[in-house]
């Protein structure tokens, strides 16, 4: 934790991106390595359609062996765009980061998917692996 703070007093200081009228939601994770392990995601949006304030959702999991959770940044098409709602999504994870970034951007709608990361970590080491995808980049 930087400066002090919790996750979420952290996230205090940020908002949903300013992109009128989608109002784009940020997503945020941290990861607890000490004990036993643990994660936290977050999801900043707007309150309303006009963006007059920011709602603040944090989700809190233990390590579950082949249990994940994912977030995603809008629900549907439409104008402006229906955002994410409800708890993180969860989801069967794989030994595979491959095969499991594969399955998992094969999921999302192929109209409406933009970019997709996915993080695998060793609890034991912390060392990890990343992937990303990008629809403009693959």
């Amino acid at each position: 934790i930087v400066a002090g703070k919790s996750f979420s007093e952290a996230l205090e200081s940020r908002e949903f991106e300013p992109d009128s009228p989608n109002w784009t939601p940020r997503i945020s994770l941290i990861q607890n390595f000490g004990g036993k392990y643990s994660y936290s995601m977050s999801i900043l949006k707007s309150l309303d359609p006009e963006g007059s304030e920011c709602s603040r959702y944090t989700f809190s999991y233990a390590s579950k062996p082949g249990l994940g959770h994912f977030i995603h940044t809008y629900v549907t098409d439409g104008n402006p765009i229906p955002t994410f709602f409800g708890e993180p999504e969860r989801i069967e994870t794989m030994d595979c980061i491959e095969c499991f970034t594969g399955a998992v951007w094969n999921s999302l709608n192929e109209e409406n998917r933009i970019s997709l990361w996915v993080r695998y970590t060793d609890i034991e080491t912390g060392e990890y692996t990343e992937r990303i995808i990008n629809k403009h980049n693959r």
